[in-house]
Order: C-alpha cells, then sequence, then structure tokens
C-alpha cells in the first residue's frame, strides 16, 4: 500500500463528500435573500412561508457543511504535515481569515434566521438574511483564496525551505483568483437552484402546494438558467487562465500530446499515455489555438513540452474535464428550454419538464465535482504548483495501514451522515412550506 495514494484517496474523498453542502448553501442564501426582499417590500406572505421552508433546508445543509469541513482541518496536520510545514504559514492565513471573518458571520445570523422571526424587525431579520448570503460568499472566497494559491502562487519567496509571505495582496489575488472564484461561484448556483427547483417540481408533479410551488420553479429556475447562460462565457475566460499559467494541465484536458499550430478543440476521444496518442479523437481543427490566442494559427504547448515526470494524469484530467463542459452546454439548452416554457405560462405544467428537472438535479453537483476533479489532478504532480510535489508533501510518520483504517471509516460514517441528512430533507420537503410556518419556522 503507497501510503501518498492512501493520502490522496482520502483527502479526494473527504473533500468531495463535504463539497456537496457550501454550494447549495450558496444558492439557497441568494434564494432566501429573494424571498424575504420581496416579503418586506410587499408584505407577501407567501414569499415568508417559502423562505421559512428554506430556512429549515440551509440550516440542515449548513450542519453537514460545518461536520464535514473541519475534517479537512485536521487532514493537513495529520496527513500533510510536510504540506504544512513548507506553506501553512501562507496557506493557513485564508482558512483562519475564513473562520474569522466569514464563518461566524454566517453562523451568528444563520441562528437569527432560524430562531429570530418574532424576536426581531422585519428589517434586522431582512438584514440578517442579506449578511447570510454575504457571509456564505466571502467564505467561499477566501477557500479560493487558499486553493487558487497553490495553483498559482504569488507573492511569496522561499527562506530556509519554508514559504514566506512577501505580498498579500499578490498572493490573495493571485493570476488565477478572480476567475475561479467566479467559476465557482456560479456553477454553486446552478447545482443548488437545481436543487431547489426539483423540489417544486416534485410538488408539481404530486399537486401538492401548487401556488407556492410555482412560485419556487420560477425563482430557482430563472436563476438556473440565466446563470448556465454566464457560466458559459466564464468558463471559457477560465480556460484561457489555465492555458496561460498551466500550460501542461490544458494540454492534459485536451489531450494534446504534441505542440502544434491550427491546435484542435477536442470534442471526444479515449486518450491512451502509454502511445501518446487519443483513440477515437473527433476534435474542430485550429478552435483551440483561436479560443485561446485568439488567433488559429498559434501554436499551443503539447504535453511533449514538459518532462513526463510532470505530466498530469491525462485520463481522469481528459474525461472529468469534458463531463463538466458537456454538462455545462446540457444546462444552458436546458435553461433555455426553461425560458420558452415560461414564456409560453407552460413552464410549470409540462410534465416532461419537470420530471426532467428531477433527473437534472444530480447532474449539478455532478458537473461541480468533476470541475474540481479536473482542477485538482490537473495540478499534479505538484501539490504547489512548481513549489511543491505531492509526493514529497505527505506526511513521513503516518503509515499507510493507518490511513487505510481511517479511510475505510470516513466511508462508513459519510455513507451513515448521507442516509440521515436524505431522511431529514425528505421530512422537511414532505411537510411542506405551509407546515414549516404552522410550526413557527
Amino acid at each position: 500500500m503507497d501510503a501518498v495514494l492512501l493520502a490522496r484517496i482520502q483527502f479526494g474523498f473527504t473533500v468531495g463528500f463535504h463539497f456537496l453542502f457550501p454550494p447549495t448553501t450558496l444558492a439557497l442564501t441568494m434564494i432566501i435573500l429573494i424571498l424575504e426582499t420581496g416579503y418586506i417590500r410587499k408584505k407577501d406572505e407567501e414569499s415568508r412561508r417559502l423562505s421559512a421552508f428554506l430556512i429549515k433546508i440551509l440550516a440542515l445543509v449548513f450542519v453537514l457543511g460545518t461536520a464535514t469541513g473541519i475534517v479537512m482541518e485536521f487532514a493537513f496536520g495529520n496527513n500533510w504535515a510536510e504540506y504544512s510545514k513548507m506553506v501553512g504559514d501562507i496557506f493557513g492565513a485564508p482558512l483562519a481569515a475564513e473562520a474569522i471573518f466569514a464563518f461566524f458571520l454566517e453562523s451568528v445570523f444563520l441562528g437569527i434566521l432560524v430562531f429570530g422571526r418574532e424576536r426581531v424587525s422585519k428589517r434586522m431579520y431582512w438584514v440578517s438574511s442579506l449578511l447570510v448570503f454575504l457571509g456564505a460568499h466571502l467564505s467561499g472566497l477566501w477557500i479560493i483564496i487558499a486553493n487558487s494559491w497553490m495553483q498559482t502562487p504569488a507573492g511569496f519567496r522561499m527562506e530556509g525551505g519554508r514559504a514566506v509571505l512577501t505580498d498579500f495582496w499578490a498572493a490573495a489575488f493571485n493570476p488565477s483568483t478572480g476567475v475561479r472564484f467566479l467559476h465557482t461561484i456560479l456553477g454553486s448556483w446552478i447545482a443548488g437552484s437545481l436543487l431547489v427547483a426539483a423540489i417544486a417540481a416534485w410538488y408539481l408533479l404530486k399537486g401538492k402546494f401548487r401556488e407556492p410551488a410555482r412560485r419556487l420553479l420560477a425563482i430557482a429556475m430563472t436563476i438556473f438558467a440565466l446563470t448556465a447562460l454566464v457560466q458559459l462565457a466564464n468558463g471559457h475566460s477560465h480556460s484561457v487562465q489555465v492555458a496561460r499559467t498551466q500550460p501542461e494541465k490544458m494540454a492534459a484536458f485536451e489531450a494534446l500530446w504534441e505542440t502544434r499550430e491550427k491546435a484542435p478543440l477536442s470534442l471526444f476521444g479515449i486518450p491512451d499515455p502509454e502511445s501518446g496518442k487519443t483513440h477515437f479523437e473527433i476534435g474542430v481543427p485550429g478552435l483551440l489555438s483561436f479560443m485561446i490566442h485568439g488567433d488559429w494559427h498559434t501554436p499551443v504547448q503539447g504535453l511533449n513540452a514538459f518532462p513526463v515526470d510532470e505530466h498530469p494524469p491525462v485520463v481522469v484530467s481528459f474525461a472529468s474535464y469534458h463531463v463538466m463542459i458537456a454538462l455545462g452546454m446540457l444546462f444552458i439548452l436546458y435553461g433555455l428550454w426553461y425560458l420558452f416554457l415560461r414564456f409560453r405560462g407552460e413552464a410549470g405544467s409540462n410534465r416532461w419538464f419537470l420530471r426532467g428537472v428531477l433527473l437534472l438535479t444530480p447532474l449539478g453537483y455532478v458537473a461541480l465535482e468533476t470541475g474540481w476533479i479536473a482542477a485538482e489532478v490537473g495540478r499534479q504532480p505538484w501539490v504547489v504548483y512548481r513549489v511543491l510535489r505531492t509526493a514529497d508533501a505527505v506526511s513521513k510518520t503516518v503509515p499507510a495501514g493507518q490511513i487505510l483504517a481511517t479511510l475505510i471509516g470516513f466511508v462508513l460514517v459519510y455513507a451513515l451522515l448521507m442516509v440521515v441528512f436524505l431522511r431529514i430533507l425528505g421530512r422537511i420537503v414532505a411537510k411542506g412550506p405551509g407546515a414549516m410556518e404552522a410550526q413557527g419556522y
């Protein structure tokens, strides 16, 4: 058993499970803010009931996100001690800032949303919904700052084998922070709004809570449709950034083995790292060159331009990247279908559309996970790009057997947590928004 591989699997599993929850909170806080704004402006009781309903779901998601997020903090000291020693002074700063400036802001005012409806003024309650929204997104910003520094490190120097911060702003707003933050936020809005839309679609298919469900569907699907379109432009900008700052990652994404003029944009293929070829490849000649450089003839670096021991795992990078893009295009098409049906006044009654929303919802999270896998696997073999290799970052004193044992424990505990989460969520949804209001939530 290889300790490095097991540590990577364990961290990947715990992060991947955790990543199901924060994106959901981002979309929920936005929809709650929209509903609370409608309530305070128009005294709309339906908005109040729907907001109370979603706040209960938000509290559940927040608890799971917090519990699973704490685990990752311990992993840096346990499984990745060498990483913490070398870059902990830089990486730890945004994590600490996230806890102090974002997490506490979000958690304190979430408490007001859950318990303070009748204890504070309407305006203060609205302000709380705004601060929860801002806190959730500020939390995401600090985490993206930390991760983006690993992708495109800046604002530091090496002293005695340790990374020392020299320019906070250069480190925080490194070349990938802005575009990666927006890309992650948009992806989170897509996945979370689909979850809310799925709840509304289920109500409409079952003939329950028809009017509240129509309102919820309209809000969630409008966010989904518009966000999917914006994500197309942002995704392109992010790809250009990757090609310019991490060229071997882009080469792996496209399975581009040789540096080429008129580099093709790959649509499909089966990469074969041993032969350095892509079988059954389908691509558009010159389009990758044009999308990156604005010119059809400018060469794009292939994997042959880099040492073999610096090549990312091509198959995983290629597959995850293309799954993410394919799902993004599917989301755009579905969003356009929704806008067409809404124009005709049929979005809440077209049963094929409503069933499709239910089927599409898990794919929002698949898109998030595959995008994250592409970003992290595509950075390999570096844990901090061109500064620290992953193999050199793992703890030297933790044996593989202990990592395997804890990995099995995490799988079992997280499986139980997911069952409990789904059961509680199912009960909240089954009771519906009217029940939540009647109980004083």
